[in-house]
């Protein structure tokens, strides 16, 4: 009985041991590859790679202990990226997709031109060469991004707009394409903006340069 009970165990002990070797070498084997290919896209080609490059310096080592906040810094360092993901692609690959910017306005900043993005961030003008509305005035830029955002709500379009002035009392004037110019209060709303959308395109206004909507209410017209 002892000698049965212990055969037993024997050949446990030996199972045990052939099945723990055999994973722990492929565990070993996975567990120290380093990241081989990392694949990005969702920028121009330079870009991709100026980013790639940026994210290779990190000295990636293993995939399944990776430090994803070090890429993520580098990634929300870009002014271009407005959202991304990751992907792990087992058992050395990174697969990175990225949604770029889209670029709203033009703004000077210390004498400088930027482009503000919708992510909030301002970008070297040369990476885009799309006709935008310049803005005049020093609106910061969270202000200028909640404006648009109602901008976008009603049924004018940032597409119409030519320039867009900011005032120290925090209101917005917009110099449309057609050369009409919209003065808003600083507590502009969607439907002030609705309704002088409906004058500015009434065939019986078609002379009117100023739509007035700083009085709550109320619209005033100038030719």
């Amino acid at each position: 009985m002892h000698q049965q009970k212990g055969k037993k165990i024997f050949i446990y002990l030996f199972l045990f041991l052939i099945v723990g070797s055999i994973n722990n070498t492929v565990l070993t084997k996975i567990r120290f590859d380093r990241i081989k290919s990392i694949q990005i896209s969702g920028l121009s080609q330079n870009q991709n790679t100026n980013l790639l490059e940026s994210i290779k310096e990190l000295n990636l080592k293993n995939i399944l202990f990776l430090n994803g906040n070090e890429i993520s810094k580098i990634i929300s360092s870009n002014s271009l990226v407005e959202n991304y993901e990751i992907f792990k692609k087992y058992p050395f690959a990174l697969d990175i997709k990225i949604e770029r910017t889209n670029f709203l306005a033009k703004i000077n900043n210390n004498g400088k031109t930027f482009l503000i993005g919708s992510n909030g961030k301002l970008s070297d003008v040369k990476f885009s060469n799309k006709e935008l509305p310049f803005i005049f005035g020093k609106p910061k830029v969270d202000e200028f991004i909640k404006f648009t955002n109602i901008i976008e709500q009603s049924k004018l379009s940032l597409n119409q707009v030519k320039n867009l002035y900011f005032f120290p009392s925090k209101r917005w004037d917009l110099e449309l394409k057609n050369n009409v110019i919209l003065k808003l209060s600083k507590d502009y709303t969607k439907l002030s903006l609705d309704q002088a959308y409906k004058l500015i395109n009434d065939n019986n206004f078609k002379d009117i340069k100023v739509v007035d909507a700083r009085i709550k209410n109320q619209i005033i017209l100038n030719d």
